[in-house]
């Protein structure tokens, strides 16, 4: 895992490549390279951050040179060992044992059409020396990102979008549009940019640069074909062995040089990977965490450590357990930072505090139960969802006579947050909408009318193209399958746009590769192959999971309430960072700048702070966006870690 950068036919493009490289030296700590060659006309230049993780010898460094290929390279190739094979039979030779070299001969041997038998995360700049051709390439789901901006015919790409805004001098136009979008997603979608100029290569893309100045685009994997094929499968009888199809996934992320370790929260989907991984690295260490007391207790968090010590225990797994009781003031700008983007999911503090304590043991790799949820419906939106149709055949008066009773209960008391009834507001606020409306409000920010009432008022046109992007992106499909249209539609929007960008930064930031093996290309075929009533059963999500994994593990953890990797929001809002939400309701620079009112924001801490409702997300989100936005208008901290 590393950082790639470079330039194609760009003004002073070795500095400027040179300075690209050195923001992203926390991506790569163990080594620096890059390539420079005449281009046409222009020149290109790559750079490369290594962190080494396969073949740590010399003939594993970057930017990758051979028989006028030059490659750099960010991600694993865990069918590395099988193409390997394939090209050693047709008279390949290599000088090495690392990945990227499979990568460069794939592309000499196959082109563009190495890409769809690539099997892993990555995101590489390949250059051909004879043709002056360049090419950038995304894996097919989007777990490593890839940055970009053109102009003329002149292009320049990196890892982190913080790499390109320092190289423009922090010059770069801040989108409204992509900020109106991450109020209501609570991200940014990898569909947008923060900055108007820069964009992000879509999953399963591909862009190819020539001299003479064109540009051509492709995609060579499509999720929604791979949704298709899936129901067709369905239809035919043809389930999915998925026990054997995670396990076989489990074991090829596993593929390393250094230790490896995993994420256990004591959830289903970290316990199954954990002791999955167990079977073949006995003795592998986790790492979980707990809050202090008084934050859970206030947030009304389940005890998911017992989980996760139980699990250990079984597997013979070395745990390690970090209490997070961060400060919370000094890590939201420096998250800020690293997340390129205004997220506002507080699970990127856990990340990076989970790495940087399995960096500092000598861990440089570990396992993510990320994206089972997505793509076997276990998230309670998705139950949610189900009910909702439920609901919607209760006489009317009956149901106004319930939500007018929901509506009077707080959501916490002076000492304790009430959690069913956080859920029970939620529930109704999407209840009786129709699908693809219902979907989105079950998991966003805000409605329509309360996003509009937020904003700018002549950003109104910009709240209905992002709404109206939402329901393009979940309609584009035909699935007949409402389950399986769900988890489509957070495998496109979800899991790209927010689960896998913020582990890729918050991981990298502390200098770890964390690996997803449920966001697998044959896993996720497997996952559309199986039928929505096989993944929410009565009130059972991921039941389809949940029956591969009781074959490996005890079924109090399989059929245990669904945990969470969150943070103690409401603690946190009501103590560490009370005054600060005071200041940016009250002075910040959204609020003076017009793009967030003033009135609007404190109805919202009037309203959280009278336990009757629960706003809290909203309002770390807020911090989020006030301090990337700080950043943006002045072009400082682009180039370097802010303090708060």
């Amino acid at each position: 895992m590393c950082g790639i950068a470079g330039t194609y036919h760009w003004p002073d493009g070795k500095a400027v490549t040179d300075r690209l490289t050195e923001v992203l030296a926390h991506r790569g700590p163990d080594g620096a390279g890059r390539y420079s060659h005449q281009a046409g006309a222009g020149e290109v230049h790559l750079g490369h951050r290594r962190l080494a993780i396969v073949d740590l010898s010399g003939t594993g460094a970057q930017p990758m040179v051979s028989g006028g290929l030059a490659l750099t390279y960010n991600g694993e190739l865990y069918n590395a060992p099988e193409l390997r094979g394939e090209l050693e039979s047709a008279g390949v030779r290599f000088r090495g044992t690392s990945d990227t070299e499979v990568v460069l001969e794939a592309w000499r041997r196959w082109g563009t059409d190495c890409l769809p038998r690539l099997r892993g995360m990555f995101a590489f700049a390949v250059f051909d020396e004879r043709t002056g051709v360049l090419v950038l390439a995304r894996d097919q789901l989007g777990i490593k990102p890839l940055f970009l901006l053109r102009r003329g015919e002149g292009l320049v790409f990196a890892s982190e979008l913080k790499a390109l805004a320092a190289v423009t001098g922090g010059k770069l136009e801040v989108d409204h549009a992509a900020l109106v979008a991450s109020l209501l997603y609570y991200w940014v979608p990898d569909s947008r940019c923060a900055f108007r100029e820069a964009e992000k290569l879509p999953p399963g893309g591909w862009l190819r640069c020539r001299p003479d100045g064109r540009v051509e685009r492709g995609r060579y994997w499509n999720l929604k074909d791979v949704a298709a094929e899936g129901q067709e499968r369905a239809r035919s009888g043809e389930l999915p062995d998925l026990a054997a199809v995670v396990e076989e996934s489990t074991r090829g992320h596993l593929l390393s040089d250094v230790p490896v370790a995993t994420f256990l929260s004591g959830g289903l989907d970290s316990s199954y990977l954990t002791a999955l991984a167990a079977r073949h690295r006995p003795g592998i260490s986790a790492y979980t965490i707990g809050f202090r007391a008084e934050d859970a207790r206030f947030e009304a968090m389940p005890d998911d450590l017992r989980y996760a010590r139980q699990v250990a225990a079984r597997f013979g797994v070395d745990l390690h357990e970090i209490e997070i009781a961060p400060d919370v003031l000094d890590l939201l700008p420096r998250m800020t930072y690293h997340l390129d983007e205004p997220i506002g999911d507080p699970a990127a503090i856990n990340t990076f505090l989970i790495c940087s304590a399995a960096r500092e043991a000598g861990v440089k790799v570990m396992l993510s139960g990320m994206g089972a949820d997505e793509l076997f419906a276990g998230y309670r939106k998705h139950l949610a969802n189900l009910l909702a149709l439920r609901y919607q055949r209760v006489p009317r008066p009956l149901r106004r006579g319930v939500s007018a009773a929901v509506d009077r209960l707080p959501v916490a008391t002076s000492r304790r947050g009430l959690r069913s009834v956080r859920f029970a507001k939620r529930f109704l606020s999407f209840a009786e909408l129709p699908e693809e409306t219902a979907f989105r409000r079950s998991y966003t920010m805000y409605d329509r009318e309360e996003l509009l009432g937020l904003i700018d008022p002549d950003l109104a046109g910009t709240v209905e193209d992002v709404l109206t992007e939402h329901a393009d992106v979940y309609e584009d499909n035909e699935l007949d399958d409402f389950v399986n249209r769900m988890c489509l539609g957070d495998a496109r929007m979800f899991l790209p746009g927010l689960n896998l960008a913020y582990t890729d930064r918050s991981s990298m930031a502390a200098s770890t590769e964390v690996r997803v093996p449920f966001v697998d290309v044959e896993v996720v075929r497997a996952a559309f192959a199986v039928p929505g009533d096989r993944k929410i059963v009565g009130r059972q999500g991921k039941a389809a999971l949940k029956e591969a994994a009781a074959s490996v593990l005890p079924r109090e953890i399989v059929y245990r309430p669904k945990g969470l990797f969150s943070a103690p929001l409401r603690a946190w809002m009501s103590r560490d960072l009370a005054p600060l939400v005071r200041e940016v309701v009250n002075d910040g620079e959204l609020v003076r700048s017009g793009f967030l009112r003033r009135d609007a924001l404190r109805r919202l801490v009037a309203e959280d702070a009278a336990g009757q409702r629960d706003f809290s997300k909203h309002l770390w989100h807020v911090l989020t966006l006030e301090y990337w936005y700080r950043g943006a208008i002045s072009g400082a901290g682009q180039d370097s870690t802010p303090t708060a």
